[in-house]
């Protein structure tokens, strides 16, 4: 790693836990519902869920990734809009 940067940013500043669970909560309530709007979620290979297929309707593998981007997305804009409060609880 450069240095320079390490000299630069305390690592401890880039990332922590604090926006873990939101991520988590927001990827898997997208994906409960994409599972159950998505038009034709069956088509394609289906994602290995296991016991957990019939809760997420037993989506596809494009389904799957595509649920997992939004909910990136949005769990992203949501620790954003919450940082401060998140910043306050340290």
């Amino acid at each position: 790693m450069n240095p320079l940067l390490l000299a630069a940013t305390n690592p401890t500043e880039l990332w922590n836990w604090q926006g873990t669970p939101i991520m988590i909560v927001s990827c898997l309530l997208v994906l409960l519902i994409a599972s159950r709007t998505i038009e034709r979620p069956h088509d394609g290979p289906k994602m290995p869920l296991g016991p957990l297929a019939p809760l997420f309707n037993d989506i596809s593998l494009a389904g799957f990734l595509g649920a997992m981007s939004f909910g990136h997305i949005l769990g992203t804009l949501a620790i954003m809009g919450l940082s401060g409060i998140l910043q306050n609880a340290q």
